[in-house]
């Protein structure tokens, strides 16, 4: 035989061998192949005719019939070069399915993209082992919280922040938000969204940012950052996660759209933080119908929040405590801020006043539940502004080549004595000059 015969075909010569014989029947030999009695008689039909040769398949050798032609190939591997070039293909294959009417498998567009030099074959990663955690139950039971930067528009604007909100029992993004930082008042701005739009959490599931909990080891036990005091204040628990690989689904989301969402605003046309966050909506709609699942109890867990906006909007602000002075100001964030009084107001000389600052930028002042009318005067600034902490380096890069290309050797320096004392003309080498 020119061709060797498969494992499969094989079985199916000694089974049909076993019917020639008459040692088993045709029903049998059906149940032993897991076919039909009439495919059991055709290929009965093919073996007296043809021997072993019959059994082979008649595929063998022949190009299937659901191969892609040349002329779609190329077009595929043309419109990827223009338009998707450093597109993964799972992300491709979508693309030239919705915007180019061309259907085609992941694994076919991965083939494509390696011949072409687009996509290179990875290899397995080291595996690493962690425990397991199944899905919460209820949909709203717990939020996982995260800030991801990253060079979101490729060099369009600035780099910044992105943080997420996302659903553990269903995988649903609940808020995005691009932030120029991880700051208490970004992530309270977020959470007021989320409450807004669907209910009170049970739980926030985050890392241990200074955020989110004191990290200092002699701090009180029951002390609270600003955001963890407004979440309690909310009824909301808060859970901070020992590792990255703990709250494991928001870091595969920040992976995903660290590559998908860079992609989809590059095609798009977003350029800047303010188009990306008025644009995000609908991102969130296409990414949930993609990637998330139903939850295992149809039991909603948010609660509804009862009060007015404007309450929740103090309790998720920053909230800090002033004493007045005598002639009724304090000083606040490099400003002066003078409290207006209709009378005297002698009963708020050394008065303690209550500070909210909202995420949108106001300032409000409360003394007994009161609120108190100001006026506000900056002053010149000693310190530099607060950084967040993954920023932190770029800070300090800026310094360094600002020093270096600023610096000059003083006048007394020992360099500009030794040129100073030489005769003229005379060229000396600065390794030969003594100290």
């Amino acid at each position: 035989m020119d061709k060797l015969m498969s494992q499969k075909e094989a079985t199916r010569a000694q089974i049909l061998g076993l019917v020639d014989e008459q040692k088993i029947s045709q029903l049998e030999a059906a149940k032993r192949l897991n076919i039909t009695p009439r495919q059991i008689r055709r290929l009965i039909k093919r073996y007296h005719a043809e021997g072993l040769p019959g059994l082979i398949s008649k595929k063998r050798g022949q190009s299937s019939n659901r191969q892609v032609d040349e002329a779609t190939k190329a077009t595929v591997i043309e419109l990827i070069g223009t338009h998707y070039r450093d597109f993964g293909p799972t992300l491709a294959m979508e693309k030239l399915s919705e915007k180019h009417g061309i259907k085609l498998s992941v694994e076919t567009v991965r083939q494509l993209m390696i011949a072409a030099g687009y996509w290179r074959a990875k290899k397995g990663s080291k595996i690493c082992t962690h425990p397991m955690r199944e899905r919460r139950e209820q949909w709203g039971e717990l939020i996982q919280i995260d800030g991801s930067p990253h060079d979101w528009f490729e060099g369009r604007s600035e780099k910044c922040t992105l943080l997420v909100f996302i659903d553990d029992a269903t995988g649903k993004l609940t808020q995005l938000r691009f932030v120029k930082a991880e700051t208490t008042l970004a992530y309270l701005h977020v959470l007021h969204d989320h409450i807004l739009a669907y209910g009170v959490p049970v739980a926030l599931y985050s890392d241990k940012h200074s955020i989110f909990r004191i990290n200092a080891k002699d701090a009180d036990p029951d002390a609270q950052t600003q955001f963890s005091r407004a979440a309690s204040e909310l009824g909301i628990t808060c859970i901070h996660a020992n590792s990255p690989q703990a709250k494991g689904r928001v870091e595969r989301a920040n992976q995903t759209l660290q590559d998908r969402l860079v992609k989809e605003m590059r095609l798009v046309g977003v350029d800047d933080k303010e188009a990306a966050n008025a644009w995000l909506p609908s991102f969130i709609v296409d990414y949930n119908r993609r990637f998330a699942v139903s939850a295992k109890s149809q039991i909603d867990a948010h609660l509804p929040y009862q009060d007015n906006k404007e309450t929740l909007t103090r309790i998720l602000s920053v909230q800090i405590t002033k004493t007045l002075s005598k002639n009724l100001s304090f000083q606040y964030e490099n400003k002066l801020l003078q409290i207006e009084t209709i009378g005297t107001g002698l009963a708020l000389r050394k008065a303690k006043i209550m500070l909210h600052e909202h995420f949108d930028g106001r300032t409000e002042l409360f003394w007994q539940g009161r609120r108190l009318a100001y006026t506000q005067m900056d002053k010149p600034s000693r310190q530099a502004p607060e950084t967040d902490a993954k920023t932190v380096n770029k800070r300090v890069d800026q310094a360094s080549a600002t020093r270096n290309a600023n610096h000059k050797p003083a006048v007394n320096h020992p360099w500009r004595k030794a040129v100073i004392n030489q005769p003229n003309n005379v060229k000396t080498d600065a390794n030969s000059i003594a100290p």
